[in-house]
């Protein structure tokens, strides 16, 4: 399948999340008017992504007939973007919250394995050089080693971001920020061990 431009792209997605609000599609005056197209502009636009059979309709000319190619991948959904699925505390536990969003890390992260993203807040992990707004790579683990940082899930639901210990008859969370105190705990559920720090400057 050739490339399509960015504005060839704009539309595609267009048409997707119209399909899936309304179960129809567009017709072409609806979607020039959303992208501030005129209805010539988009008729080359579609044709030319029918050529690169990105898209397709039904009968000629038929209207709201329009529809992506199951086979045509979006840039967001490909493997090299990262469901950042929250934010994580790094100072007293928060609740951790899924919201739906990517990161792209092809480029400054690659590794194997299931992996997510969340950007941490407070800064209790601050001598490991994990600070707030940080955005931690985590690989998706339910075990963790002594030493390792991970993502814990406490018995109260809560999540936090913190260096596991595994003690004689504990768990300890310990910050790297002397300001803060561990947290102990009899059970804890790891949900991911941080594998790579994303600082914006």
């Amino acid at each position: 399948m050739e490339n399509v431009t960015p504005r060839q792209l704009e539309i595609l997605r267009f048409i997707r999340g119209f399909r899936e609000r309304y179960g129809y599609s567009p017709t072409m005056q609806e979607i020039g008017d959303h992208l501030s197209l005129t209805k010539v502009t988009v008729f080359e636009h579609v044709a030319a992504l029918e050529r690169k059979r990105a898209l397709s309709r039904g009968a000629k000319h038929k209207a709201r007939s329009l529809r992506v190619n199951p086979d045509f991948e979006f840039p967001e959904d490909s493997e090299s973007h990262l469901p950042l699925v929250g934010r994580i505390a790094a100072g007293v536990p928060i609740e951790a919250i899924e919201d739906r969003e990517t990161l792209d890390l092809q480029e400054v992260f690659n590794a194997p394995g299931h992996k997510f993203v969340l950007q941490v807040t407070g800064d209790s992990m601050i001598d490991e050089q994990i600070r707030d707004g940080d955005y931690v790579v985590c690989q998706r683990r339910n075990t963790a080693r002594n030493g390792e940082t991970v993502v814990a899930l406490l018995e109260d639901g809560e999540a936090t971001l913190k260096t596991f210990y595994k003690e004689k008859s504990r768990i300890r969370l310990q910050p790297a920020n002397p300001a803060y105190k561990p947290i102990y705990a009899r059970r804890v559920d790891i949900q991911g061990v941080v594998i790579g720090v994303i600082r914006r400057m």
